[in-house]
């Protein structure tokens, strides 16, 4: 068997030109001959990289950004595999490599580089487990390669972490500091990705998650501020900022607020982003990630307040918002949102307008349920009249949208920003979060005011800590940060029991009474129904099934499953799911 597979591992190396090579099954592999050949060597790494994810349109479904009730009752249990992480198949090959790369005859520098992959590897795995269960074993020697059933115990949560950063600190030692965008080895792990990532482990030690007892006054917020105010002043130090325009995060390739990216490449590599949350009539298929009626409230208006802030200079009741909602906002909400009768030039289309309006938009946009458009939508259940711009490419086709391929941004510098403005404000320096805060809003164009606050009122610690949140929940929409901010600062009661919604649109005439829908269509085929042509009304979202989430206590921390258990009698279940392992810190 291995000399067959030495002639597989031969014969892919000689027929590929490519500078990285795939080898096709890790789990069956020679040792002799990856770790004495640079290139397979390479290959075994390349090959654990998709932990790291790509493009997710329902990234944000968890939180109240996005349609859809993910939150139904007993959506986690002990039995099924809903939030489990349990990902020893891939720790024991990072073992493997971690140990067999220093028996090859590779070159120290290579082996270096591979041990400091693997090594952080190895910790972004186990932190990932450890955010999910609490304690986990803390396995760092290769199991057996064909069966990876684990006899041991979970270490304590508070070992757990110490490991983490112990495999951190060793990577940050191995890897080289920046390695810069037009390297060859752009897309591989530098120690520059290890230190902002270090930062956040440390503040998820420090965080309510894991400190219930003693929340914002735990001996780890000192050290998680120590490493965030590391990350910040040494990558500000050597370039990294925020993008100028907002809508560039991602558009623009490689830019100085990316800290670490999946590479794609059509046709190599690609995602499904704009497949995934185009309408219907302009992808190839039905959107599947719809923002909510609520989340679109929650975008400040330009002066960087709340639509009903007396304070605001755009101050509206509920009913002026409701059909105003796109007047006068903080501009990342037309940079990351579509809406009814906004502008909305994808492929190619100059002038098109975007519209949702039942009757008039094209079915597979529709939503509403206006009985004298004489048709039913089919999208009651998914879709909330709106749908997503943000990291979209809208010069790509209808035909083309399965060729996405903007490199998916892991880490950005901007959530360097909030991590150290959290844990600056948690150890008294609420000055430097603010200044975050407010380069945060600059960077978004919102108003600085007469006093250059840019709307931000805040002063004590716990409303610069709100305040922080409310931040990050706008700059970072559709990245799937809400549902895990809100649950590291235990506040997922603000989800449970809440319900979503969407505005369905129909058009009007000039005193203010419902258009002939065949009027409508017509001017809506050249692209003259403006927004202000419509009138608004909120619907619930969905219009039938589970229609309110459900999150329990428990939820701070999910059960390992129960099939796990049964396979290792040393593990404990957690507490609050019929176990007594604490999965907290002393």
């Amino acid at each position: 068997m291995k000399k067959l597979i030495n002639i597989f591992l031969l014969f892919i190396l000689l027929a590929s030109c490519s500078e990285v090579l795939d080898i096709e099954d890790i789990n069956n592999y020679s040792p002799e001959a990856v770790w004495n050949d640079e290139n397979l060597a390479n290959a075994y790494m390349v090959n654990l990289y998709p932990m790291f994810g790509n493009w997710d349109t329902g990234a944000d479904r968890l939180s109240g950004q996005l349609a859809g009730i993910e939150w139904y009752k007993d959506r986690v249990t002990i039995s099924n595999t809903s939030f489990k992480s349990w990902d020893y198949s891939n720790i024991r090959l990072l073992n493997q490599a971690i140990i067999d790369v220093e028996n090859g005859t590779l070159s120290q520098s290579v082996k270096d580089n591979i041990a400091g992959q693997a090594l952080f590897m190895r910790a972004y795995s186990y932190f990932n487990m450890v955010t999910y269960h609490g304690g986990v074993p803390y396995i760092k020697e290769p199991q057996d390669r064909y069966e990876d059933d684990l006899y041991v115990a979970r270490n304590s949560t508070k070992e757990c972490f110490d490991y983490i950063e112990e495999d951190l600190n060793k990577a940050m030692e191995l890897l080289p500091d920046h390695i810069l965008s037009t390297s060859s080895d752009y897309g591989k792990i530098d120690a520059n990705f290890v230190l902002a990532f270090k930062a956040k482990v440390l503040l998820y030690m420090a965080s309510p998650q894991f400190n219930p007892s003693n929340p914002w006054d735990n001996v780890y917020w000192e050290k998680a501020n120590a490493a965030n105010k590391a990350a910040y002043e040494s990558l500000l130090g050597q370039g990294y900022g925020l993008v100028e325009d907002y809508s560039n995060i991602a558009l623009e390739e490689r830019n100085n607020e990316v800290i670490f990216s999946v590479i794609n490449s059509y046709p190599n590599k690609i995602a499904s982003w704009d497949n995934g949350v185009r309408p219907g009539s302009e992808s190839r298929g039905t959107a599947n990630a719809c923002p909510t009626w609520e989340f679109v409230k929650e975008f400040p208006m330009k002066d960087g307040r709340l639509y009903n802030d007396p304070l605001s200079n755009y101050n509206m009741s509920d009913e002026d918002f409701l059909q105003n909602y796109w007047e006068n906002r903080d501009p990342r909400f037309e940079k990351s949102i579509v809406w009814n009768g906004k502008i909305y030039e994808v492929s190619g289309k100059i002038g098109k307008r975007q519209y949702t309006s039942l009757g008039i938009a094209h079915e597979l946009d529709d939503f509403g349920i206006n009985p004298n458009a004489n048709t039913n939508s089919t999208n009651l259940d998914r879709y909330t009249g709106f749908f997503i711009l943000k990291n979209s490419l809208l010069n790509l086709t209808q035909s083309e949208v399965e060729q996405y391929d903007l490199d998916y941004v892991v880490m950005r510098f901007a959530e360097v920003m909030f991590n150290y403005a959290e844990t600056a404000n948690e150890t008294g320096d609420s000055a430097m979060a603010l200044k975050i805060l407010r380069e945060i809003r600059e960077r978004a164009g919102i108003e600085p005011g007469i006093n250059e606050n840019y709307g931000i009122d805040a002063i004590s610690r716990e409303d610069v800590r709100e305040a922080i949140l409310a931040e990050k929940n706008i700059e970072f929409c559709f990245e799937g940060h809400r549902f895990w901010d809100l649950r590291r600062l235990r506040k997922l009661d603000r989800l449970d029991g809440t319900i979503k919604e969407g505005v369905e649109a129909i058009a009007i005439e000039s005193d203010m009474n419902e258009m002939e829908i065949g009027t409508a269509q017509d001017l809506a085929d050249t692209y003259d129904l403006k927004e202000t042509n419509f009138q608004y009304s909120i619907l619930q979202v969905p219009r039938s099934g589970v229609q309110e989430s459900s999150l329990p206590e428990s939820y701070y921390f999910f059960p390992i499953q129960q099939q796990v258990l049964n396979r290792n009698e040393k593990l404990e279940q957690n507490i609050g799911w019929g176990g007594a392992f604490d999965p907290t810190l002393p």
